[in-house]
């Protein structure tokens, strides 16, 4: 039987809701066999952090991006890379080329990273998945490391001779499981191949590192591009638009119904909205309001005295812009996630001009860009002597911003980023502080003390991670420490929450739906209580993963599991809001 017109109409239809659900949402040109793809003309790299476009030339500077551990030990490499331009889809071998100039002459090390897979950023770890770095040292060698995915470190590191210096143009070819890498037309040598690329995708990174001298100008990107072997297939994808398609059965349409200015939200991260379409669909049609999971942090957006990038932190600026979301942006003064030069002056003043610098520069970049700040995050004290002996239980440990100036640092930042973006709401933002007890009230005095003086502060953020069962807190009690802000003439709010389940729990998810539909239903109906928002949505990039092992097991502790489908917590959300 023939199809009529209709008929093929509805057909179309259907195969194209089939490939967005896919994932077909990036647009996808030059499907070349044997011919170059030029990657760099005609392509956005204005949003590749660290770098600078000029006459189709990419000029590549030193960020020196690195993660730092809780306790300010460590330091992971963090490089950025291009979630926002061009990445390939390959069905075979391939080769990448790039011309790099300024390379080698003890001049530190220059890079190329592909990446098979992107990484994952985990709060303050970074989990390296398949990759490829190749770059020019800086005493002339061509060296290649190889990330499989198992281990921060690379699994394999070769270096070959090359007397490399100035202008050098550098070929790595994927045949079979096989690299071979050239220099300027010469085979250097060859690298076993642990499947990189097996999925077929293939994103680009650029490094330079700093060396000995900190002034370093870095390197000169003048050509990138790629060709199929072997009569295999190649497509350059650019990167997909960030409007999502709305829903009325959705967490943000239910929370425009409130009656009142009310904002359901997340915490993201750039990587996974850039590059997992599940992801970004839900992100941008669940939530009216977006936290950035790490991009607004020191050590992401300051890595260097003097040296800002915004571009991931734009990215989700942008991506909130697309979607009618607000940007409760997340944190400008921290004791944490502070790059090592932030640490490194003892000198009272120097660093308190470190932090108004800091606050004027980023504050300033996003005036009326976003929404809410929070302003200082967890100056409270972890140390329960803190809160008998005179400290009012403040933090003192690892915090360079109290040892500095006391109390004072927060009266200082408060007004700092009002000066910066005056019509932004400003907030403290505290874990721990949902519970009765020493730690709420020291907070409740120090708010009631910063309103006495004229301080600008317009609400407390409570995280509500609650890690284990003794974490889990009667929502009168929360409601009570609402209305105590209230009486202060401040807002609240609920900022980070997360409930994981432990194995032996049972009945683990219900609980986990109870303890968020009951913290939701708290700020409904208190006029005060402006948001709620998660720490993450879905345990797939979900925070409280087990790092301890590689690559992280994934935790229950969000809305929507590990395949993005949602739990209960999710349902019993939807019917709080339907409830108030």
């Amino acid at each position: 039987m023939g199809l009529g017109g209709g008929t093929w109409q509805r057909l179309a239809a259907v195969v194209l809701v089939m490939a967005v659900a896919a994932g077909c949402t990036g647009q996808s040109e030059g499907a070349g066999r044997g011919n170059d793809e030029d990657l760099l003309r005609n392509h956005d790299w204005t949003q590749m952090p660290g770098t600078t476009a000029r006459n189709d030339t990419l000029r590549v500077s030193a960020l020196d991006r690195h993660i730092v551990e809780q306790d300010a030990s460590g330091g992971q490499p963090n490089p950025p890379l291009n979630l926002a331009g061009p990445h390939l889809k390959s069905e075979g071998d391939f080769t990448v080329t790039a011309r790099m100039s300024g390379v080698g002459d003890d001049d530190g090390d220059s890079w190329l990273r592909l990446y098979g897979r992107v990484p994952v950023i985990y709060d303050e770890w970074r989990q390296e998945r398949p990759s490829l770095r190749v770059g020019v040292t800086a005493d002339g060698q061509v060296k290649v490391q190889i990330w499989d995915g198992e281990d921060d470190e690379p699994a394999t590191s070769k270096e070959f001779d090359c007397g490399c210096s100035g202008t050098v143009t550098l070929a790595v070819s994927s045949i079979g499981d096989t690299f071979r890498v050239k220099a300027d037309g010469r085979r250097l040598g060859t690298v076993q191949d642990p499947g990189v690329f097996a999925e077929g995708t293939v994103w680009f990174g650029l490094e330079a590192d700093a060396g000995e001298d900190e002034r370093r100008e870095g390197w000169r990107l003048t050509q990138l591009s790629a060709r199929a072997e072997s009569g295999d297939s190649l497509r350059v994808i650019k990167a997909p638009q960030l409007r999502q398609e709305q829903s009325d059965a959705s967490l943000r349409a239910r929370a425009a119904e409130v009656g009142r200015p009310f904002d359901v939200g997340a915490a993201l991260a750039e990587n996974p909205l850039l590059t997992d379409s599940r992801y970004r669909a839900l992100a941008g049609s669940q939530f009216s309001m977006l936290t950035p999971e790490n991009a607004f942090k020191p050590q992401f957006l300051h890595p260097r005295r003097g040296v800002y990038d915004f571009r991931d932190a734009d990215l989700l600026v942008r991506f909130a812009r697309a979607n009618d979301m607000k940007v409760h942006a997340h944190t400008l003064v921290w004791h944490e996630a502070l790059p090592d030069w932030m640490r490194e002056n003892d000198d009272p003043e120097e660093v308190r001009r470190t932090m108004l610098r800091h606050i004027a520069s980023v504050a300033g970049h996003f005036e009326g860009k976003v929404a809410e700040w929070d302003v200082v995050n967890e100056p409270m004290s972890d140390d329960e002597k803190s809160y008998t002996n005179g400290d009012l239980g403040l933090r003192s440990e690892q915090s360079p911003w109290f040892e500095a100036m006391g109390e004072e640092y927060i009266d200082e930042a408060f007004r700092a980023a009002h000066r910066a973006d005056p019509k932004a709401r400003l907030f403290l933002n505290e874990y721990g502080v949902e519970e009765e007890g020493e730690r709420w009230d020291a907070l409740y005095d120090l708010v009631k003390r910063l309103k006495e003086r004229g301080v600008p502060i317009d609400g407390v953020g409570f995280q509500n991670h609650e890690y284990a069962p003794g974490d889990r807190i009667d929502p009168e009690t929360f409601r009570s420490h609402v209305r105590d802000l209230a009486e202060l003439g401040v807002q609240a709010r609920v900022s980070e929450m997360d409930v994981p389940i432990g194995e032996d729990e049972e009945d683990g998810r219900d609980t986990q739906a109870d303890e968020m539909a009951g913290k939701l239903r708290v700020c409904l109906e208190e006029p005060n209580c402006t948001s709620f928002s998660t720490w993450g949505f879905t345990d797939r990039y979900g925070s409280t993963a087990d790092t301890e092992t590689y690559p992280p097991r994934t935790a229950d502790s969000l809305p929507w599991d590990a395949a993005l489908r949602p739990k209960p917590a999710y349902e019993r959300l939807i019917e709080a809001f339907d409830e108030a």
